[in-house]
């Protein structure tokens, strides 16, 4: 499964950092883009199958990027979404599912949440 292509959407330099160490000591990579807007075009050049979608980023956060990719693509055509995000409050892990998400982990992200997410990721495909 190591050659998923993996989208990152994270704003912040050291998240990047620290969540593309996480995946490459899975065995993955990705490539990273800081805003929805960029999620957007990235994703009209090539197909991804997985976004790491930061919920919290300038010019177009996760949500609304998350809601413009279920617009646009349809469910078969469409990246497996997982959410990341500080927000662990009630009603948080509702409004990414709501919004299009499949998938949601907390920051700080581990390396066994994305094992996790991985695994369901995995689930998912095998249906």
């Amino acid at each position: 499964m190591d050659n998923l292509s993996i989208l990152l959407a994270e704003d912040n330099a050291v998240n990047q950092k620290v969540a593309l160490l996480m995946l490459k000591k899975l065995g993955y990579q990705a490539d990273v883009v800081s805003n929805g807007l960029e999620v957007l075009d990235a994703l009209r050049k090539q197909p991804y199958q997985i976004v790491f979608m930061d919920v919290q980023m300038p010019d177009m956060d996760g949500l609304t990027a998350t809601k413009k990719i279920v617009e646009e693509w349809s469910e078969t055509e469409r990246p497996w979404i997982i959410a990341m995000t500080a927000n662990a409050m009630e009603g948080d892990r509702e409004a990414c599912l709501d919004a299009g998400m499949n998938d949601y982990v907390t920051k700080p992200i581990k390396t066994d949440q994305l094992k996790e997410a991985f695994s369901r990721y995995d689930q998912k495909s095998s249906n």
